[in-house]
């Protein structure tokens, strides 16, 4: 059997998540997504970051499975991935951690971030019912393009798994639509082309692209790349039910070694301060 299928006009139906995928609708507005790397620098570590990051007011993680070859991902990323991999971290400790971190924290939405190489040599039928099990309430495979997602998309359906799709600046009008039907829990806008990394300034163009997102769906729309800081988060949660906080976190865990869950402890309560001003 094909891994992935090519999906025909109108074969990306909406996929609804179970009840947990509920934890991805973001009943407090801005949501805040936060995603690490995890492994880096250890899997206990990154336990303990995902709790404070959770206590801290984060409403969703994102657990990042390192990669050895990814796309998307800029410098700040690339090293934690490298890092990870080196102490070993496979997807297979990844869903081991998030079947930990739904016991401990049965209240957080948690999906895996991950390329598609990782899923494919677990097995697409093996990870999708590995990830239910666990309890995780969706994924989100970031090089998997939706009109090859066929089978990922019934798979995850069957497993009552949100999937996750990444939706750009550059997507036409008729992608777009396909991305949010075949979209379960939220839509990932990207804020930028290019690769993850903290910017200064943030483009004009991510509220054109949530505006046209919603066109196509009532999903809730999460903004990422490049967001670091509170008046960022602030000024994107005027547009954007909640706003993805990455390379911010990953390199505050890179300079505060043996303080990292303290660290990104008080960088989430930063950004989740900054609610009031949206």
């Amino acid at each position: 059997m094909k891994l992935l299928e090519r999906a025909g006009e109108g074969a990306c139906p909406h996929v609804s998540a179970g009840e947990d995928g509920m934890r991805l609708q973001f009943t407090k507005r801005p949501g805040l997504v936060v995603y690490v790397t995890c492994g880096d620098p250890s899997m206990a570590v990154t336990r303990d970051v995902v709790l404070d990051a959770i206590d801290a007011g984060a409403d969703v993680i994102e657990l990042g499975v390192p990669f050895s070859d990814p796309v998307a991902d800029g410098p700040v990323i690339q090293r934690a991935s490298e890092r990870a991999l080196v102490n070993g971290t496979t997807l297979g400790d990844v869903l081991k951690l998030a079947g930990e971190l739904r016991r401990l924290r049965p209240e957080a939405g948690l999906i895996v971030f991950s390329y598609l190489n990782p899923i494919l040599r677990m097995g697409l039928v093996e990870f999708c019912k590995a990830a239910k099990e666990t309890g995780l309430d969706g994924a989100l495979v970031t090089d998997l393009p939706v009109e090859e997602a066929g089978l990922y998309l019934a798979e995850m359906k069957k497993n009552e798994l949100a999937p996750v799709f990444l939706a750009a600046p550059t997507s036409p009008e008729a992608r777009l639509k396909k991305i949010t039907q075949a979209s379960a829990g939220f839509v990932y806008a990207v804020a930028r082309t290019g690769i993850t990394g903290v910017r200064a300034e943030f483009p004009p163009e991510a509220k054109e692209l949530v505006a046209r997102i919603r066109r196509h769906t009532k999903l809730p729309v999460a903004v990422g790349f490049g967001i670091a800081s509170a008046e960022q988060f602030a000024s994107v949660a005027k547009f954007a039910d909640a706003v993805v906080v990455g390379s911010a976190v990953v390199e505050a865990i890179e300079r505060n070694r043996g303080t990292e869950a303290d660290a990104v402890g008080e960088l989430v309560r930063s950004l989740v301060r900054s609610r009031a001003q949206a």
